[in-house]
């Protein structure tokens, strides 16, 4: 009788994906172009001086006015999508290409509840993530539980996206940086013109693998309790770069001839060590506990390719009283067959908040 082993199953699983997305001429490598020379020194700063503010008080999101217009409407819920000036500063706008300017949301509702007697969760893009209908197709079924779903697309990506690039592969490495920091303003925007104008009575913020990351940082970030929920999500850009598949899917010899313009010539394993310093500005240990950790649940495969389970006890053990759910099965086979333990996670993680005001 032979027996196969599911967890090595779905681990091969992931690494086959890995090889024919990032082994192969398909598409070029993430970060063709190098590091992104001022914009990256630039963004260091940034973010580094984000962190004596994190030990205080959060600074306050920034107020939008989305334009919606509806897409469809039947007689239970609604799907509009609507645009807004990205609310970065000028800086950060500089920086960013004139294609991730104007931000882009899917919104979908019920129709005829009290806004008080309903949550919306954002949900964040994951890697290769360009269009809203996956998100949507996650967020559909929680209608029934009164739960709306707004879809940001993230910047770089859709129609955010570059001319100069290739699906979701980024041209440099400052893009990465740009493009969560962005999100993170983006999502807080968010968050408060469902707090503050459109008066949702609880709020959480979702995302997948790197959408997961971007949603453990606007959790942390957020100056007001949200149920905060990364799928298959690491602690750090680290790990997906430099340790899981996605290293080999990462033009190392552009890096590194980048680096001998700038510098002197370096090795790889100089280079790579110059990666992780720069990607340890996205370690989520490093952001404050968020308001309501009892309401952070995160969802983690046991035979994930990409994303190994120490990293997701990391971020467990820096947020004590957050949750981690394992389910059975790789990146990309979770991905696609465990959506049912994502939708419970999300009910799970806004019943752990308070109302904002008592429903009638």
């Amino acid at each position: 009788m032979v027996t196969v082993n599911l967890g090595m199953l779905h681990y091969v699983l992931d690494h086959i994906y890995g090889a024919f997305m990032h082994r192969t001429k398909i598409s070029p490598p993430f970060f063709s172009r190098g590091w992104g020379g001022s914009k990256l020194e630039l963004l260091e700063r940034m973010i580094k001086q984000l962190f004596p503010e994190m030990e205080g008080q959060n600074w306050p999101p920034s107020s939008i006015q989305p334009i919606w217009r509806t897409i469809w409407e039947n007689k239970t819920a609604s799907l509009r999508e609507g645009i807004f000036r990205t609310p970065c500063d000028e800086q950060l706008l500089s920086a960013l290409p004139p294609e991730s300017h104007t931000a882009r949301v899917a919104f979908l509702a019920p129709k005829f509840i009290p806004p008080q007697r309903m949550a919306c969760v954002v949900h964040l893009a994951g890697t290769g993530d360009h269009s809203f209908e996956r998100r949507l197709r996650l967020g559909g079924p929680l209608l029934k539980e009164n739960i709306a779903t707004m879809v940001l697309e993230s910047p770089f990506y859709g129609h955010r996206r570059p001319m100069l690039q290739r699906g979701a592969k980024l041209l440099c490495v400052s893009d990465l940086l740009l493009l969560g920091r962005a999100t993170i303003e983006e999502t807080r925007s968010l968050l408060h013109w469902l707090d503050s104008e459109a008066g949702f009575g609880k709020m959480g913020v979702c995302g997948l693998s790197m959408g997961g990351v971007h949603a453990a940082m606007v959790g942390s970030l957020h100056p007001t309790p949200v149920a905060t929920l990364p799928f298959l999500s690491p602690h750090s850009a680290v790990v997906a770069f430099c340790e899981g598949i996605l290293r080999h899917g990462t033009a190392w010899d552009a890096l590194r001839k980048d680096l001998a313009v700038q510098e002197t010539a370096m090795t790889l394993e100089e280079v790579q060590e110059r990666m992780r310093n720069v990607l340890s500005l996205t370690d989520v240990t490093r952001f404050p506990i968020p308001k309501n950790p009892n309401a952070v649940i995160f969802v983690a495969a046991t035979d994930d390719g990409y994303i190994p389970k120490h990293s997701v006890l990391e971020l467990q053990k820096a947020w004590p009283g957050s949750e981690v759910r394992w389910v059975t099965g790789g990146h990309v086979s979770s991905f696609l067959l465990h959506n049912g333990e994502f939708r419970k996670a999300i009910v799970d993680g806004l019943n752990r908040l308070e109302w904002k005001e008592s429903p009638l």
